[in-house]
C-alpha cells in the first residue's frame, strides 16, 4: 500500500505541474486518506514537488489515524487542538518558498479559503478542482479487496438478522441491530445509516426508521452498508413477512428484479453512464410505472458513499473498468409500500467475466 500511496501522489503532482504550479494542499477528507492512509480527523495534506507534510490534531490517541497507517514517507505535523489544520498547512508552504498553490476550492469555506490566502501572502493560490476525486474514480485491486471485505460484512449481518424473528418489531430497533452486527463482524461501522422500512414504507428510497412494528404480511426493505478500511459498499434487499407473498407482491417483486438485473448487465467499460439507467428504467416503464424511479438508478462509491460516476438519465460520460457501482432500482406504492433491490458491483469487462457481484445476498422474494 505505501507504494500504491506514493504512486497516487505523484499524479497529483504530474497534475500541478501541469497546471503550473508547484503544490496542492488537500482538505478533503476522502481525498487525503486516499493519498496518505490517514483516516479523516480533520487532517490537512501539503504536497510538494519534493515533500509529504500532513498536519493533524495532536489529541488524537495513539492509532488513531485509521486502520490504514498513515504511510511511513509522510511527515506528519503536529497541530495544537482547536487550530486548523489548514491554516498550519498554509503557513508551510510560505514557510517552504512555494510560488504556486493549488487549493480545493469546492471543499473550502470562504472564511478558511480567506484565511488560507492571508497566511499564504506571495503565493499563487489556483483550484486543484476534482483532480483527486477523479483519480478515485478508478480504483486498484487493493481497493477492491476492501470493498469485498464491506460486501461480506454487510451480507452477513443482514442473513443472520433474516434468521431472527421479526414480527411485532420495530423498524428502528431493526436498523440498530443491523449497525451493531456489522461492527461486530469488523466493520469500521455502517457506511451510512441503516434504513428498514416495514408495510407501507418499504420499498421507499431513503426511509428514515420508525418506531411502526413488523406485522404479518408486510413488505420489509432493508438498505444497509458496512464500512471497512474505509470503504464502503449498499445494499437492498425486501423481503415479506410470515405468510405467502400476495399475487401483487410477487408480481411487483418480480417486476423490480428484472429491472435491477437489466441495469446490472448493462454495466460494461466504454457504455455511456445512462445506459444502465435506461435499461432498467424501460423495464419499469413497460410495466407502467413511469416515474417509479425519478432518481438516478446508482452511483460510484467507494471512500464516500456517493461518488463518481453517477448512473443517471443525462449522464453521458463513459464507464471504465474496475469502477465500482451501485445498481438499485425500486418502485414504491403510496399506502400499500413497495420494493427496493440494490446491489454494489465492480465495472469488469467480459473478457473479464463481466461486472463483479460484490454483494450476494439472495434477491428472492423470501417469506420470513
Amino acid at each position: 500500500m505505501v507504494d500504491a500511496y506514493a504512486a497516487r501522489r505523484e499524479r497529483v503532482r504530474e497534475h500541478c505541474g501541469a497546471s503550473g504550479v508547484e503544490a496542492a494542499l488537500v482538505t478533503r477528507a476522502a481525498n487525503v486518506r486516499y493519498l496518505t492512509g490517514c483516516a479523516p480527523c480533520g487532517a490537512t495534506l501539503l504536497l510538494t514537488r519534493e515533500q509529504v507534510l500532513l498536519t493533524l490534531p495532536d489529541d488524537l490517541p495513539p492509532d488513531d489515524a485509521g486502520e490504514h497507517l498513515i504511510a511511513p514517507d509522510v511527515t506528519q505535523v503536529p497541530v495544537s487542538a482547536g487550530a486548523d489544520t489548514a491554516l498550519v498547512a498554509a503557513t508551510e508552504a510560505a514557510r517552504l518558498g512555494v510560488a504556486g498553490l493549488a487549493v480545493e476550492e469546492h471543499d473550502l469555506t470562504v472564511s478558511r479559503h480567506r484565511a488560507v490566502s492571508a497566511l499564504a501572502e506571495g503565493i499563487r493560490l489556483a483550484d486543484l478542482g476534482q483532480a483527486v476525486e477523479r483519480l478515485r474514480v478508478v480504483k486498484d485491486e487493493h481497493e477492491i479487496a476492501d470493498l469485498r471485505i464491506a460486501a461480506e460484512i454487510a451480507d452477513q449481518a443482514l442473513g443472520e438478522l433474516l434468521e431472527s424473528i421479526l414480527v411485532g418489531r420495530t423498524e428502528r430497533h431493526l436498523a440498530m441491530e443491523l449497525e451493531r452486527r456489522m461492527i461486530d463482524h469488523g466493520a469500521d461501522r455502517a457506511a451510512f445509516p441503516v434504513s428498514v422500512g416495514t408495510g407501507s414504507h418499504s420499498g421507499q428510497s431513503a426511509h428514515q426508521p420508525t418506531d411502526r412494528r413488523v406485522e404479518e404480511g408486510d413488505f420489509l426493505t432493508v438498505v444497509l452498508g458496512a464500512r471497512y478500511r474505509g470503504y464502503g459498499v449498499s445494499t437492498a434487499r425486501t423481503f415479506v413477512i410470515g405468510a405467502t407473498p400476495a399475487p401483487w407482491q410477487v408480481e411487483l417483486h418480480r417486476l423490480v428484479f428484472r429491472a435491477q438485473r437489466a441495469g446490472r448487465e448493462a454495466l460494461e467499460p466504454g457504455v455511456e453512464q445512462c445506459v444502465p439507467d435506461r435499461a432498467a428504467r424501460q423495464v419499469l416503464e413497460a410495466a407502467g410505472y413511469p416515474e417509479a424511479s425519478p432518481h438516478p438508478i446508482g452511483h460510484g462509491i467507494g471512500l464516500e458513499i456517493r461518488e463518481a460516476p453517477r448512473l443517471g438519465p443525462a449522464d453521458m460520460g463513459k464507464l471504465d473498468s474496475r469502477v465500482p457501482v451501485t445498481v438499485g432500482p425500486g418502485v414504491h406504492l403510496p399506502g400499500r409500500g413497495g420494493v427496493r433491490i440494490e446491489d454494489t458491483l465492480v465495472v469488469r469487462p467480459l473478457e473479464e467475466g463481466g461486472p463483479e457481484l460484490l454483494t450476494i445476498t439472495t434477491k428472492e422474494l423470501l417469506a420470513l
